[in-house]
């Protein structure tokens, strides 16, 4: 049997565990912001989240985030504008990413340890004209907001929906005795004329004085834009629509039914949102939490295991997705192995590539399967996962979930015959409309039949199940987050006393994956911690090299392009 046979047949269909439908109806809502609605008026007494024991119920964030959304409109920003959101996983994220979608806006989710460079390209690509930051990194925007279409600016503090007396100690604690909010300055005038910047209590405040115009949005609108590596250097923002996400939601939604029809009401179900919500994996699991009408446990920084295993220990969690270095840590905690797992439904891997070893301890420690999933930011983190009615780590990336065709193909954009190798290509209504203002990087990323070239090398057997064996593109993955060499290269060749430079993912016990770069020197006097620091002030902490080394020369083609592949063939070696 040819693939084209074989993939028309979608023999993956009769390998979904009971109950679980062929394809979803993304268009029974007229967007996004009506699926949140629905599940605000719905579900308004109960918990949408809690962060720090101190919960928010759907009412209030349907309350707060229309008051919100009121504010950004009475700003004047056209239907589409885009709306930067800079948070970490605290209750204001929400609120934020709510208001800007019911307002009909477009979200821009950015990395909070975002350096001031990679700031600015974001913002400028984007064309963003407001950005709601928290105070803590207030600083880097003020170093380029000059240089930005920005125009208004709410700043949060961390306790802000914390509660009247424990918010108030909660900024305090954190601006004064862990200094944690570096001084900072936001100019009120800038290029363009008079710039709003206000408090996010202050916008609240007037918000609720007016009325949220509802949403024109429909599901060709832009919902996000999510960043993500770009080859050329710089990172490109992938246009999800209304209708991409709200499938990506029924699609998962459909997926994780078996397991979390155990929970008895799946409104019980408590999510884990260790996952930064900026990055498209957590983000599309927390609005699949609220179409459920359950709730979700903040973690505002994962890194601090010891906290985070109290935080676990308080009442049972059902739903927890992790990358491989996060279940990997939660594993060297003794007080984590002590839990009651009684309630874990589902543990999800992505992200990253999961190991067997760590799945294989995580099963004895926790007697829940690893369950492997695959996706991408231009695929709304969705794309295969395996059932997670799994009883083992199956060491692949599942199935194509509901509504979804996955296509092996070779350069020319032709399937391969059914256990080759060759790109693994989606479609469905789950995948970005394309990049934001690239349409050439657009029609290199689709085939003619409409599937998304990944850049990951799979094999597809006769039931459906895909093994990524290789990337085609010299990304490298770092604890979930895409690196792409060009960038790095582009910003350490800047640093002074560097000739050139390659930048190459070496195998790392820990995240996955690990940044080397080979440096070819101009000045003799040059040091590797000159290196690192000028890295260190340029690039966010995932993007930073773990290794540096210097040489005389780099292996180059005729025409002298640098052989990334000759290099990590040395390291390998």
């Amino acid at each position: 049997m040819d693939f084209a046979t074989h993939q028309t047949q979608r023999p993956w269909l009769a390998h979904y565990p009971e109950g679980v439908p062929a394809d979803v109806q993304p268009d029974e809502y007229r967007s996004l912001a009506a699926l949140l609605e629905e599940s605000f008026q719905r579900h308004g007494k109960r918990p949408v989240s809690v962060c720090m024991e101190r919960w928010m119920s759907y009412a209030q964030l349907d309350e707060l985030s229309a008051a919100l959304g009121a504010w950004l409109q009475a700003q004047g920003l056209a239907p589409g504008a885009r709306v930067a959101v800079m948070l970490p996983n605290v209750p204001q994220f929400l609120v934020a990413m709510a208001a800007v979608l019911r307002a009909g806006y477009t979200v821009v989710n950015v990395n909070p340890l975002y350096t001031a460079r990679e700031l600015q390209h974001q913002l400028q690509d984007s064309g963003a004209e407001a950005i709601i930051v928290l105070e803590n990194f207030a600083h880097t925007l003020e170093e380029v907001i000059d240089h930005t279409p920005v125009q208004h600016v709410v700043v949060a503090s961390l306790g802000d929906l914390l509660g009247f007396w424990y918010g108030r100690w909660i900024t305090f604690a954190v601006r004064h005795l862990a200094k944690l909010v570096p001084s900072y300055k936001l100019p009120l005038t800038g290029p363009r004329g008079a710039r709003h910047i206000v408090s996010f209590a202050t916008a609240l405040a007037a918000g609720q004085t007016q009325t949220l115009r509802p949403s024109q949005a429909n599901g060709d609108t832009i919902a996000f834009l999510q960043y993500t590596g770009g080859t050329t250097g710089l990172s490109k923002g992938a246009v999800l629509t209304h209708r991409n996400v709200v499938a990506a939601i029924l699609q998962a939604e459909a997926w994780f039914r078996p397991a979390v029809q155990r929970v008895g009401d799946v409104r019980d179900v408590n999510a884990i949102a260790a996952l930064p919500l900026y990055h498209i994996f957590a983000l599309t699991l927390g609005l699949l939490t609220v179409r459920w009408g359950a709730h979700m446990t903040l973690i505002p920084n994962p890194r601090d295991i010891p906290k985070f295993v109290e935080t676990l220990k308080k009442r049972p969690f059902h739903l927890l997705p992790a990358v491989n270095t996060l279940f990997n840590a939660l594993l060297q905690n003794p007080q984590f192995r002590q839990l009651d797992f009684s309630s874990l439904a589902v543990s999800q891997a992505g992200g990253m590539a999961a190991s067997e070893g760590t799945a294989r301890q995580w099963k004895q420690v926790t007697g829940c399967t690893m369950v492997e999933g695959w996706g991408m930011s231009e695929t709304c983190a969705i794309g295969t996962n395996n059932p997670v009615t799994s009883e083992r780590f199956s060491g692949t990336i599942g199935l194509p979930l509901p509504g979804i065709d996955i296509a092996i193909k070779d350069d020319d954009g032709h399937d391969v015959p059914l256990g080759g190798s060759g790109e693994i290509c989606i479609r469905g209504a789950n995948v970005m409309a394309g990049y934001y203002n690239q349409p050439e990087e657009t029609a290199r990323a689709f085939t003619p039949d409409g599937f998304m070239r990944t850049g990951d090398i799979g094999v597809m057997d006769e039931h459906g199940y895909t093994r990524i064996i290789d990337r085609k593109k010299d990304m490298i993955l770092v604890s979930g987050f895409n690196v792409f060499p060009n960038e790095l290269e582009n910003v350490i060749s800047t640093c002074p006393g560097v000739l050139e430079c390659a930048v190459v993912g070496v195998p790392d016990e820990h995240q996955g994956e690990a940044v080397k770069v080979f440096v070819v020197r101009s000045d003799a006097s040059l040091r590797e911690e000159d290196v690192a620091r000028f890295c260190h002030d340029n690039l966010t902490g995932y993007k930073r090299p773990k290794y540096i080394e210097f040489r005389d020369d780099l292996p180059k083609t005729n025409v002298g392009k640098i052989l990334r592949r000759a290099l990590r063939a040395t390291v390998a070696s």
